[in-house]
């Protein structure tokens, strides 16, 4: 299963049956294939926990205030009525951004619980 089909199937998914989705979301390994500085942050934040917390999260260009997170293993992040959730995987990133109506602990949901399975297949 290459990771597109986790995103189309297990990020992009309907949300509890209620016809709401996730704005984005994508799977980005870590072989070191992509490295552009919004990503390097992000790697240096789940090695030492708290480094995006001074200057925010971006990501595609947008900043995101950190918010709560499991350190080294989730990062999440606000903006307006939106926001990110980033699961760390033994291989990969996994990344899920809302907007209203969908909520901050649903999309938390989305992508822990695959990161969670990713981590159980070895992956």
């Amino acid at each position: 299963m290459s990771w597109q089909t986790y995103v189309d199937e297990h990020l992009m998914c309907d949300i509890d049956g209620l016809g709401l989705h996730l704005a984005a979301a994508s799977i980005i390994g870590l072989d070191g294939s992509f490295k552009p500085d919004e990503i390097t942050g992000i790697i240096t934040d789940f090695a030492e926990p708290g480094h995006l917390a001074p200057t925010g999260l971006h990501l595609g260009g947008v900043k995101y205030m950190v918010i709560q997170g499991e350190p080294g293993a989730v990062i999440r992040g606000k903006k307006g009525s939106g926001g990110i959730t980033i699961k760390k995987t033994g291989q990969a990133l996994v990344f899920g951004i809302y907007e209203e109506p969908v909520t901050p602990g649903q999309c938390n949901m989305v992508v822990e619980r695959l990161g969670d399975f990713l981590i159980d297949q070895g992956l």
